[in-house]
């Protein structure tokens, strides 16, 4: 497939029927890349990515395409594309200006308290956020953008308006969330097959006129419509009425925040990722700290050593993660997280020939007895300007809440503050101060955009959905791409691992360039708790990746095909 100034490969990473010591087929992990040099969007979903190089192409920088991204995900990835959700922009502008964050991050409702949400279910309508994801876009084009809003929305309206051809990951979602939610009159209405009797299949229209009527007062008005238009009352009524506590001053009062980027480094290059209330930044930067003395790279990837050396510094930065961050708002972040002595310190105490018990960790943490559903897109211009973008619902559609007459789901974010104090557990259950629920708090996050440069030039953009993992499948595509120096496909079709402290466990997928089953064996045998099935039996799988790697002036995208993508260069 070939557009202008870009050629598109498929190349298999794992083999069919691979098996490692577990008695099951490992299926094969496939990415698709792109090569440019004068641009490159990368995003779940294939017309997604090509709204974001149309917009390079009219001369629109990499935030313009951004914004146009985001509200095509909107309409062509409901289940986490989003106007009713939250994240975080990291952008680093060409021609040696400052990095910037954009922190959308969804906010609590100013009724609410501590502990109403220990008992919640997902679709209580008390689980939403306040949104940020119109105001957040907004910002920063505000701060960066090039082209007028209107163009960068239209496209997402005529998508809407118009209806486009679903895939078939798509299909497969939709029929899953009509089938388990069918009391959810919002969601059936908005999301029916054209057939109901067979559901979705690749190929079907989805035609969504209410929502291209929310994002045309969205571009005629900008965000005001949103927030204190015709769409606040649209969104307070539907809350209200399902239960939930949002007020029209709760949207009045919401405001995106840009925000210094985290900074670290890595064997010479520069770690850009995003702040508190992420904790994907700090969490990140502290692993890599640990991990920098340690020469990896000479016992190999998959090495017993290796992956033993990894999986303790993500139990120790998790742990951290666990007692120490939240909104900086709110709460004071100690500064020392990110620093390399730090860092010397907590890795002088892992044991090179054993597995560190998580709970021996727990210091001041008393021990008792977050969603999935993000996406991630990565884009750069001709001038190597680049935007990490990284926004969700939190489960996938959220809280299966759609404002009805305005088209759009609504998160159900605020099932990431820790819901009950106190309460942290073995199971992975955290109640620890920082994050507990405040008014107008913003709740923690995982969501880890990344932008990795060398001498001023972006070398790395990367992020991923995954809840908890997300910042575990990020620092894998860094290390692939940094420390073992893979080719840019296998550093994002390689298979990636997980420990988040609770657990005490590493959660790891299949594949063929995994470890062997003698590593398997030798890691069990120091003590690691091993876990490559999910709860229904299926393979592991882990995260959703879509990066840029740039290399002597090309910009290399590579679509992570573990859900769905498309790399498109301009």
């Amino acid at each position: 497939m070939k557009s202008s100034h870009s050629v598109w490969t498929t190349v298999l990473i794992g083999l069919a029927g691979l098996t490692l010591g577990t008695g099951c087929a490992q299926p094969s992990i496939v990415v698709a890349s792109a090569s440019s040099r004068n641009g490159m969007v990368v995003s779940v979903c294939d017309v997604a990515s090509r709204v974001g190089a149309d917009t390079l192409r009219k001369g629109g920088n990499a935030v313009d395409s951004a914004v146009a991204v985001a509200f095509a995900l909107a309409v062509t990835y409901p289940g986490a594309g989003n106007i009713g959700g939250g994240g975080f922009m990291l952008i680093y502008p060409a021609h040696g200006e400052k990095p910037a964050c954009i922190d959308y991050r969804e906010t609590a409702p100013a009724a609410s308290v501590p502990d109403m949400l220990a008992h919640a279910a997902e679709t209580d309508a008390r689980m939403v956020g306040i949104p940020g994801t119109v105001r957040g876009l907004a910002l920063a084009h505000e701060k960066y953008g090039r082209l007028k809003w209107q163009a960068l929305v239209q496209p997402a309206i005529h998508l809407a308006e118009q209806g486009f051809a679903v895939n078939a990951a798509l299909a497969r979602s939709l029929n899953h969330v009509l089938k388990e939610h069918p009391a959810s009159v919002g969601l059936q209405a908005a999301f029916a097959a054209p057939d109901p009797k067979r559901g979705w299949i690749a190929g079907d229209q989805l035609v969504q006129r209410d929502l291209a009527g929310s994002l045309r007062l969205i571009a005629e008005s900008g965000p005001s419509a949103f927030y204190e238009g015709p769409i606040a009352k649209q969104i307070v009524a539907e809350v209200s009425s399902a239960g939930g506590i949002i007020q029209l001053s709760d949207l009045a009062n919401y405001r995106a925040v840009a925000r210094e980027p985290i900074h670290g480094t890595y064997r010479g290059y520069d770690i850009l990722a995003a702040p508190p209330p992420s904790s994907g930044g700090v969490t990140l930067v502290e692993m890599l700290n640990m991990l920098e003395p340690f020469d990896l790279r000479r016992d190999g990837r998959w090495s017993t050593r290796s992956l033993h050396l990894i999986i303790e510094c993500m139990r120790r930065a998790f742990r951290d993660r666990a007692e120490h961050l939240g909104d900086p708002d709110f709460v004071s972040i100690p500064s020392r997280l990110t620093d390399k002595a730090y860092a010397r310190t907590l890795a002088a105490t892992i044991d090179p020939t054993r597995a560190t018990p998580s709970e021996s960790l727990a210091g001041p943490i008393p021990l008792r007895g977050e969603g999935e559903s993000t996406t991630h897109f990565s884009i750069i211009d001709k001038d190597g300007m680049a935007v990490a973008n990284t926004y969700t619902l939190e489960e996938t559609f959220g809280s299966k809440i759609v404002v009805r007459g305005a088209g759009f789901l609504l998160n159900n974010e605020m099932g990431d503050f820790n819901s009950r104090p106190g309460v942290t557990d073995r199971t992975g259950r955290i109640g620890t101060p920082p994050n507990l629920l405040a008014p107008g708090k913003r709740m923690l996050s995982a969501q880890t955009p990344v932008i990795v440069t060398r001498d001023g030039k972006v070398a790395l953009v990367t992020g991923s959905p995954g809840g908890r993992t997300i910042i575990n499948t990020v620092l894998c595509v860094v290390l692939n791409t940094l420390e073992f120096e893979m080719p840019p496909r296998a550093s994002v079709a390689s298979p990636r691992m997980h420990h988040p402290w609770f657990p005490d466990e590493v959660l790891l997928e299949l594949g063929n360039e995994g470890p062997s089953s003698k590593t398997l064996d030798d890691l069990r045998a120091i003590g690691h708790r091993i876990r490559m099935r999910n709860k229904n039996g299926k393979a592991y799988i882990q995260g959703d990746a879509h990066s840029i790697l740039v290399r002597d002036g090309v910009f290399l995208g590579v679509a992570d095909h573990r859900i769905h993508g498309g790399a498109v260069g301009h």
